[in-house]
């Protein structure tokens, strides 16, 4: 499932994704530029939440796995 950076960094992307669009559509550079930076940043944003999220499972297995030797 994923978590909420994830989620944001989606959002951001679409959003960024909308404005270079809307840049290109209308002429403006500076739009343009302003959504290519923000879809990057949330797909880093989004990376990180993935990376975290699967550092979580792999910590979770560990102790799952810890736990079934005990007993």
């Amino acid at each position: 499932m994923w978590n909420k950076d994830e989620m944001k960094g989606k959002g951001k992307q679409v959003k960024g994704e909308v404005k270079d669009k809307a840049g290109e559509i209308i002429k403006d550079r500076e739009l343009e530029a302003e959504g290519e930076e923000e879809r990057l940043e949330g797909k880093t944003q989004e990376n990180f939440g993935y990376a975290r999220r699967k550092a979580d499972e792999a910590v979770k297995e560990v102790e799952d796995a810890s736990k079934k030797r005990r007993y």
